[in-house]
């Protein structure tokens, strides 16, 4: 039988534009979570809040309808303002904690821990490709939790009222909802995935995060009971959070902090999170 010459050949099938691995990496991340009953079921609770927001956004559109008398007055307590809005994010903010936790502590830890690592950078991955694929994880989940319940209930609204004119003496709402939401899950995302490189241990990822998160507002409250004042609440991430919800929100703050000193200190923490990552998110260097 004979050998035919098997030498180089020109690869003939097709290739990937690059730029695009990030996809994979979040793709399989998340087909991964949703697997999970657990983590399904953590989601479905967190989506509790929604319905029954939606419940008092029926009941204030069809009660003066239903019932005469004080129904009207009734309605009007349950009618949804800017600030119904804004407390669903507060309220979500367990939710927010314990997904972040849940999903964020060992995105990169475990690949640390089962040198995956390397194997990942070992192939036309970039080390931004791979980071933003871990992000799109975790950010995913989280406006799943907050973006989309919230955009939902706007829509709700409308449907029940049977017009536009909420949306319409509230048209800020739609950019605020958003652009908070996406402050919220990209600040969380980009500081938890900086913890996860840190170490090969989601559990320690965990408990860390939760320190740093209840260390903060501990040491505030501290200060805050001692001093009077709350103007120190930029030392709570959480709290400067709240500062800037509430100025896209255009409610009334609820800290004595300027909210450009909280969205400062937003942006800080993003960049130290991002040199973090720079730092430890590295394939290793064989020397021949």
């Amino acid at each position: 039988m004979p050998i035919h010459d098997q030498g180089y050949r020109r690869y003939g099938g097709g290739r990937a534009p690059r730029g695009r691995a990030w996809a994979v990496i979040a793709a399989s991340g998340i087909r991964t979570l949703i697997g999970r009953r657990i983590f399904l079921g953590l989601l479905l609770l967190s989506w509790g809040q929604f319905f029954v927001r939606a419940v008092q956004i029926y009941l204030a559109a069809n009660l003066p309808q239903i019932i005469a008398g004080d129904a009207v007055a009734v309605a009007s307590f349950f009618a949804p303002t800017p600030a119904t809005f804004r407390d669903f994010f507060d309220k979500q903010d367990l939710f927010v904690f314990i997904v972040s936790v849940y999903v964020g502590a060992g995105l990169i830890a475990n690949d640390r821990r089962a040198n995956a690592l390397q194997i990942y950078l070992s192939k036309p991955l970039t080390r931004a490709e791979y980071v933003f694929g871990k992000l799109a994880i975790l950010m995913a989940f989280l406006l799943l939790i907050t973006w989309v319940p919230a955009i939902m209930l706007l829509i709700v609204q409308i449907l029940f009222a049977g017009n536009f004119t909420f949306v319409q003496n509230n048209f800020y709402l739609v950019p605020a909802v958003t652009l908070f939401a996406f402050i919220e899950a990209g600040v969380v995302s980009a500081a938890m995935l900086a913890l996860s490189s840190l170490s090969n241990s989601g559990r320690f990822v965990g408990i860390l995060y939760a320190a740093l998160i209840f260390f903060s507002q501990a040491l505030f409250g501290v200060l805050a009971f001692v001093t009077g004042d709350s103007s120190l609440s930029w030392i709570a991430i959480t709290h400067d959070l709240a500062q800037v919800g509430d100025e896209i929100f255009r409610l009334p703050l609820r800290y004595r902090t300027p909210w450009p000193v909280s969205l400062l200190m937003i942006v800080l923490l993003v960049v130290a999170s991002g040199l973090v990552l720079e730092r430890r998110v590295r394939g290793v260097e064989i020397v021949a």
